[in-house]
């Protein structure tokens, strides 16, 4: 039988080689008829809690098992009160992933920017964010998301003290084995076909905590403090702008570290349909000590593969 000399090298060198079980899907959830009330496509593909099934089992089948659920709120309000319904769109897709394939790993974005009016991160009084009123809602989202079903839950307002008012809701709720993954967010322009999707643009046109690009210190000193506060690993994005972020986390053994590309990392690299600069681009991540990947091409990057 014939074998590719540079498998053989490879093989012999033990190289760093990219598999579907390295990857997480992104899941975006909307409800049955939001695209039928006259709205544009959205530049993202989403997917009803109907479709999740489907959706689930074509991952497993591939080696991928494990998503990350995005959704958020038809009816908004100042108080993002509809993202600690048991009943919101998030809790209802979080149980048919586990009624589906209990032995899928659930992971969930923890924040209000998909429930205020303002699409901010924060709840406000006074027009300024209160990070007492906020870390109270994420914390009562994420015992509501534990007690749906969420393996971890993922606080990603970026504001100091909300992941320990997680963890510290969660022990009281008895959810002591629901790990904290917080996101360690780089402001950037590649989150717009996700924001726009998720209507989730800010009102005030940026993200109030999230680092700006030209500050790797503040991002790992933020990484730092959120493992102070109790996190059990960290999402970074978007991923590949966080490499030396990630490099500089892994060397001080922190945390497992897990590197998220976003919706404009994902439409750059596959805009001609081509999946290999993708998984490049994800076995460069995984060199550099990424646990595992979350990205919007896991079933197409998987099915390359």
């Amino acid at each position: 039988m014939h074998v590719h000399r540079s498998a053989v090298r490879t093989s012999l060198a033990g190289g760093t080689a990219l598999s579907p079980s390295d990857l997480t899907a992104v899941l975006l959830v909307r409800e049955e008829d939001d695209l039928s009330t006259g709205r544009a496509a959205p530049p993202m593909p989403t997917l009803t809690v109907r479709e999740i099934p489907h959706a689930v089992r074509a991952l497993g089948a591939l080696g991928v098992r494990s998503v990350k659920i995005f959704a958020g709120s038809r009816v908004r309000d100042a108080l993002a009160s509809q993202s600690v319904s048991p009943h919101g769109l998030m809790m209802r897709a979080i149980r048919e992933v586990k009624e589906t394939e209990p032995d899928v790993a659930v992971t969930t974005e923890t924040c209000v920017c998909s429930h205020t009016e303002s699409a901010e991160c924060y709840l406000a009084t006074d027009g300024r964010p209160d990070v007492e009123a906020t870390g109270r809602v994420l914390a009562e989202q994420a015992v509501a998301q534990a007690e749906a079903g969420a393996d971890i839950v993922g606080p990603a307002a970026m504001i100091p003290g909300t992941t320990a008012a997680v963890r510290a809701a969660l022990d009281e709720a008895g959810q002591h084995d629901v790990a904290i993954m917080p996101h360690l967010i780089f402001d950037s322009v590649l989150y717009e076909g996700y924001r726009t999707t998720m209507r989730a643009a800010p009102a005030s046109g940026q993200r109030a905590f999230q680092i700006l690009p030209g500050y790797p210190d503040q991002a790992v000193q933020t990484g730092l403090a959120f493992v102070g506060e109790g996190a059990d690993m960290l999402l970074l994005e978007p991923g590949l702008f966080t490499l030396d972020t990630l490099v500089r986390l892994r060397r001080m053994g922190t945390a497992p570290l897990m590197p998220f590309a976003v919706s404009g990392e994902y439409r750059w690299l596959t805009a001609d349909g081509d999946m290999r600069p993708l998984i490049e681009a994800f076995t460069v991540l995984k060199r550099a000590g990424a646990e595992r990947i979350v990205t919007y091409g896991a079933a197409e990057v998987a099915r390359a593969l």
